[in-house]
């Protein structure tokens, strides 16, 4: 039987070199969601639905790499343990790729789909290389149930803050109006910048955050050799990826990703061509997000250990629908700010702050839950599968990611959004009929993530009582094989001279 991970917690080093990592899947994220359909729609000029599609075609089938990466680094013995020879490896190869995805050929339409398309599957499969035994460290580094939830707040809180101050940089730096083009956000020299400084972020951050954390191996749980044939794996895979509680949370993220993809793919157009703002006001709302971060960071934590973290979850769930959507359906029916009044700018800020503050704490606790189900796995097959519990929840995570920014596209499209518009351009019908798409489906993938989760089984009570199980079982079990000296000296023998 695999190992437990000791119950203890982390000094603020570890939990800042941990978290630190995040920066460079944080501004990919951001980077695919709020800027990658703008710059090959508007900018290089490929139609919204090509972009959509091929982005999602690209996630899906790089989706099925993360499996494999989890179950390749939970099964992995090495002086460096099983998930840091993976996350060294990723450092270069992820800064590398990332820049040239924003550098396509512009030969033909068909020759830039298909570089989009290559490129994303790329660099997303080198990110899971990285990501996956990352995130896999979590449930290792500590057992204690809301010690995790810490942990993992530090990797949400340096994720988000790397990728908005990332976003900071494109709009107040990178895509700066010029006489060619009035409008930064269709400058094309502008993204070429942000894309080199972005890679340069993503690599170091990788490398600083393997090297920060590797003092911590010799106090992970040990991997189990695999010895099976490929189809043996994905039995094996298959077959841990149907615990009940694991699947709970996958249910409810399809849901509850499909609307976040959609509302970060739309915000740069809600705030373009419905509130109006150019470029550099885009970048102060950097500032409101990052404000909603620390306040998830502290809000997660906190509450959590009052009501627990199901009905965290599910609360701040609820509440991230409502707040999300006042502003624009006040908009609609005429009962909101005018674009110009001075009001209009700290008022959406504060919109933004409040509903980011929800929407990541809930994250956080998504996470710290899906650390959880762990040990409830363990506890009933013997093996420790953090990586292959994670790499699930990745798979999902692009699955519908790549669906929200293909519905976008397919939004777009049906509402008759102009290809190349200007702020001021687009008819007032045009917006409204784009506000109350994105607002019902908001709703509606809300909510019914909310009541799937709200299945989710495991408790504070259950998880201490079942990590104590574990303890005490392993105890007593036999060593891994291959954890075992291959040869001890007796205590009364001398070694021979070289």
């Amino acid at each position: 039987m695999a190992t437990a991970p000791q119950l203890r917690k982390l000094p603020l080093a570890t939990k800042l070199a941990y978290g630190f990592g995040s920066v460079a899947y944080g501004i990919k994220d951001n980077g695919f969601q709020t800027l990658l359909l703008l710059y090959y729609n508007q900018v290089v000029g490929v139609p919204a639905h090509l972009v959509g599609l091929a982005i999602m075609v690209a996630l899906v089938i790089d989706a099925f790499v993360d499996p494999i990466v989890g179950h390749l680094s939970d099964h992995l013995r090495s002086r460096w343990g099983r998930r840091h020879p993976f996350m060294y490896a990723a450092a270069l190869p992820v800064g590398l790729l990332y820049l040239l995805l924003w550098n396509p050929p512009t030969s033909s339409p068909g020759a830039t789909v298909a570089w989009l398309a290559g490129t994303a599957i790329l660099i997303r499969t080198a990110i899971s290389c990285y990501e996956v035994p990352s995130s896999a460290l979590a449930p290792e580094l500590t057992a204690d149930y809301h010690e995790r939830t810490s942990v993992l707040g530090y990797r949400y809180l340096f994720g988000w803050i790397g990728g908005m101050t990332m976003l900071l940089l494109t709009f107040n730096v990178f895509l700066q109006p010029t006489a060619q083009y009035p409008l930064g956000q269709l400058n094309p020299d502008g993204y070429h910048r942000y894309a080199l400084v972005a890679a340069i972020a993503m690599t170091l951050s990788i490398a600083i955050s393997a090297l920060g954390t590797h003092r911590e191996i010799r106090h992970l749980p040990q991997g189990r050799p695999a010895r099976t044939s490929i189809a043996g794996t994905f039995r094996e895979i298959a077959a841990t990826l149907r615990n009940r509680a694991f699947l709970i949370l996958i249910g409810a993220g399809v849901f509850a990703y499909t609307s976040q993809g959609l509302s970060f793919a739309l915000s740069t157009y809600f705030n373009t061509f419905v509130w109006g703002f150019p470029a550099a006001a885009l970048g102060l709302f950097t500032i409101a997000v990052l404000v909603g971060v620390g306040l998830a960071f502290l809000l997660a934590s906190r509450v959590s250990r009052r009501l627990g973290k199901r009905r965290t979850a599910v609360l701040l769930s609820l509440c991230y629908i409502i707040v999300s959507i006042i502003p624009l359906l006040l908009r609609r029916n005429g009962l909101f700010f005018v674009n110009g009044d001075p009001a209009l700018m700290p008022v959406l800020m504060g919109f933004t702050a409040l509903g980011t503050a929800l929407g990541v704490g809930n994250m956080i606790l998504g996470a710290s839950m899906m650390s959880d189900v762990v040990e409830e796995a363990q506890e009933r097959t013997g093996a420790r599968s953090e990586g292959l519990f994670f790499a699930g929840s990745f798979f999902m995570q692009k699955c519908v990611s790549g669906l929200g920014l293909f519905l976008t596209g397919i939004i777009l499209s049906g509402v008759g959004f102009p290809t190349g518009a200007l702020p001021g351009q687009v008819s007032q019908q045009t917006l409204y009929r784009l506000i109350d798409t994105y607002c019902v489906l908001h709703i509606v993938l809300g909510l019914t993530g909310l009541l799937i989760l709200s299945r989710f089984p495991i408790t504070r009570a259950q998880h201490e009582q079942r990590v104590a199980r574990l303890a005490e079982t392993a105890s007593h079990a036999a060593p891994l094989p291959g954890s075992e000296p291959e040869y001890t000296l007796p205590s009364n023998a001398q070694a021979a001279p070289l």
